[in-house]
Order: C-alpha cells, then structure tokens, then sequence
C-alpha cells in the first residue's frame, strides 16, 4: 500500500503505508531517539504532530504493556525508515503495525528520515499530511498551506475531571496539562498522595485539597493558548511549593513574569546535554518541546537561571528567588531516556518537608 508524505514547502516523500489505512495531518517534527518508540506513540506532549523517527529502524522490540506514557495516544502518524514486521522481544505482546492499526495511527515507512530531518533543520517544522499515493499532491500543498493547526492541544489531552493516586506521604495536586504516567510513577515511588487535577482547575479549588506541593505537568502545544493557566500559576506562587516540567516549565515562567517564544525545530531525544549551573555538572536528558524561555526577560523577574542547554544554550531549569518553586524543561522522569536527573523528585519532596515543617512518619 503505497502512501505519500507531502509537506506544505512542496517537499513529496513517496513510501510504503502502514498502521491505519486513513490518511493523516499535523505538524511534522523529528526526534533523534533510538529507542523508546512506545513512549514517544503514547506521549500527550506530541499531541497533533506526525513524529519522524531519525534512528533508521523502529519496532524491532514491538510493544508492551508496561511503557506506557498514556492510555490513549495523541500522536497523528508516523515515519519511519524502517519498520520491524516480526519484533523480538520477551516483553513484546504486539508489533508496532498492529497498535498502530488499533489505535487508528496512520504512518510511512520507507522513508528517507534523514533526508526529511534536514528539511525540518532547515524550514523548522512545517505541516504534512501522510496521503494515499492517488491524491492530487498541488492540491495537498494547497490545502496545507491554508490549515491553520487547533490550539486546543492542552484540553483534548488533559484528565476532564480531578481523580486521586493515593499516598501516605505528602500531598501533591498534580496539575495535568497532558501528563506523562512517568511523573505520577516518580511521585508514586516516593509515596506521594497525588491528586490529578484538570488543566483549567482554578487556584482556590487547588488549595482545597490542602496540597502539600504542587506539580505542573508537560503538555503539548503553546504555552500561551492556555492563558488561564498562567493566571492559576500565578496565584499559587509562594502559597506552597511547586515543580514544573516541560510545558509546566514554561507556564511557571510565564506566570512569573517572563516570556517564551517558538524554537525552529525544537528539542526531542533522549540525548540532550543539560548542565546544572549549581554544580557545573552535565546531565543527559529525555526532552520534548517546541517552545523555551526567553533569557532576556528573566532579567526583571525574580527567576534565576539554573539549567542550560549545551547544545544552543537555551533555558533548561529556572528557580525562583523567594519562593520554594522551581522548573526545568527537560524530563526527569525520562520516559524514554536516562535518568540523570531523577533526584529532582526529592528536591521536589525535600521542599515539601521543609515548609511544612516537619516529617511525614510512615507506617
């Protein structure tokens, strides 16, 4: 089954179809992993995107039941170079055609991804559509060209109602912007009491709950089409500590005075150096975002610098001067990636401690 990628820079890949018969579109974007496809699938931060595998071969470890990132995937296709028929693994329940089929994800193989990496390098991310080879491509372009993308991204992948993860540790509200199970795991490992909020929760109803800590979530889209939850942020500066991840990061920065704007092609691997300015220490790290914070507008808030990118040197972590808040840009958690900087889980739980101050004791 023959299928084409088309993009709207009139850039025609031509491949073998596979996963959903349908056709798909969103934006295209790469990311340089070379493994972890099953986290990527199910990640909500790639909601509305076609995801471009650099790494020639995927699927040749098939698909589990453990890894998770979500239930239900957001992800818009696929694109591969190579795509393994028959996985080998002792963990491997399905092929990566066959989840693609059952959750209705459109994807391409035999497709020059380096080639269409150096595109995106070039243009930045552009929109695409992975079509039947017998669609008119002048007509795809034309199309692609006048779609303007949702900016819902945030509420078709946020929890629609507020649930618990019970604890008997401290009390975290988990604000979920499009949240990673790897962040509920990390909190679950430290016997947190979790409650998971949806995105458009309002500080008061937070505070509610009586949290001990709060987390903001990674999500996908742009921070600043989801204006109401800077304002929530806003408000529960310095009320009780806070973490944010990836688009947390951002709204938490937002929220604090300073601004973001849209890299060319983003950040998305499980390779990218950060180094911790405390410590002068380098991590590698899990990261997947197409917006950063401004390092020029930090200067009038008080948010200090405390992770960068060595690739470009963009802001991977901020703090803040007061208040018992911090955020970095990258994932901790991983999902898929290493876990470096895994111990900001107990940053995050030693914070808690300290303003409450006292020890949860438990049984």
């Amino acid at each position: 089954m023959k299928k084409q990628l088309i993009l709207e820079d009139g850039t025609i890949l031509v491949g073998k179809g596979f996963g959903s018969e349908g056709d798909t579109v969103g934006e295209v974007v790469f990311t340089t992993g070379m493994t972890g496809y099953q986290e990527v699938l199910s990640d909500p931060s790639y909601c509305g995107q076609i995801v471009t595998f650099t790494y020639p071969l995927v699927g040749n470890y098939g698909i589990n039941r453990d890894d998770f990132e979500t239930i239900q995937p957001a992800v818009k296709g696929l694109i591969v170079k190579e795509a393994a028929e028959y996985p080998s693994n002792f963990r491997s329940e399905m092929s990566l055609n066959e989840y693609l089929k059952m959750k209705n994800i459109p994807a391409i193989s035999g497709i020059d991804t380096r080639k269409l990496t150096r595109v995106i390098r070039q243009h930045g991310t552009l929109k695409g559509a992975i079509v039947s080879i017998n669609e008119n491509a002048e007509e795809v372009i034309h199309r692609l060209r006048a779609t303007v993308l949702p900016k819902d991204q945030v509420d078709q992948v946020s929890t629609k109602s507020a649930y618990p993860n019970p604890g008997r540790g401290y009390r975290v509200v988990l604000m979920d912007f499009g949240m990673k199970h790897g962040i509920l795991r990390e909190l679950n490992n430290r016997d947190c009491d979790v409650v998971v909020v949806p995105h458009d929760t309002t500080a008061e109803e937070i505070l509610q709950f009586k949290p001990d800590g709060i987390m903001l979530s990674n999500g996908p889209g742009n921070p600043k089409d989801v204006p109401h939850a800077i304002e929530t942020v806003r408000e529960l500066i310095g009320q009780v500590p806070i973490f944010g991840i990836c688009l947390g990061h951002q709204l938490f920065a937002l929220a604090s005075g300073a601004d973001t704007f849209k890299l060319k092609f983003g950040h998305r691997g499980s390779n990218h150096p950060v180094k911790d300015l405390a410590t002068g220490k380098t991590a590698l790290t899990s990261q997947n975002h197409s917006y950063a914070v401004n390092e020029e507008t930090l200067k009038n808030t008080e948010l200090e610098v405390t992770h960068v990118a060595l690739n470009d040197g963009t802001i991977e972590g901020v703090a803040h001067k007061v208040y018992p808040a911090f955020s970095v840009q990258y994932h901790p958690e991983a999902s898929p990636g290493p876990e470096d900087d895994n111990h900001l889980f107990d940053r995050f739980i030693n914070m808690m401690k300290v303003n409450a101050g006292k020890e949860i004791q438990h049984a």
